[in-house]
């Protein structure tokens, strides 16, 4: 059985897939992922791919994350990755704009670890608690993030102590989301 983050994933990717189709007539599409080779794309042309997510093939876990920062990352972001492959999706929660990382291949997998290997590196460094990162922000300086001591989604400023809580859990907050097209 799925567990709720997966199936909460997905309701929303269908949400964002269904709001395109019937604001555009097609399925989303990316200029930023043309030419990057993904199990999602379903068309391309010359400026821009139309995709649809797909079921991930990959190793289903972050395990190479807890190895390497020697910590157990909590659950839900182990299925936030390994769900499905999709392209990121603007989002918003409430007034708050953003965009839902997702990958987009296994290649694009591990650059995702490798960046949130590098995110706990520095959160290490600096003597801060440890999140990992879901989804982007305008301000380069700010992420939304999984915490993994509590489990809450928070937006926090990189680098800082600033942080405020968004959704007690990642479901709530994937549950919460309204696609932006």
């Amino acid at each position: 059985m799925e567990n709720e983050t997966a199936i909460a994933l997905k309701a929303f990717t269908e949400r964002y897939c269904d709001a395109w189709h019937a604001a555009r007539g097609t399925w989303p599409q990316s200029e930023e992922l043309h030419g990057i080779p993904s199990p999602c794309i379903i068309s391309s042309t010359d400026e821009y791919v139309i995709w649809q997510p797909q079921p991930f093939s990959a190793q289903p876990n972050v395990n190479p994350i807890e190895q390497a920062m020697e910590i157990v990352v909590q659950t839900p972001v182990h299925t936030f990755y390994t769900t499905q492959f999709a392209g990121d999706m603007p989002a918003r929660l409430g007034a708050l704009p953003l965009t839902l990382l997702q990958t987009w291949s296994e290649e694009d997998f591990l650059r995702v670890q490798e960046n949130l290997i590098g995110h706990l590196v520095t959160q290490k460094r600096l003597k801060l608690s440890p999140t990992l990162f879901i989804a982007t922000l305008d301000s380069e300086l700010d992420v939304i993030s999984l915490c993994n001591l509590s489990g809450e989604v928070v937006q926090e400023t990189l680098g800082t102590r600033q942080r405020t809580v968004l959704a007690p859990s990642l479901e709530d907050f994937l549950n919460r989301l309204e696609p932006v097209v």
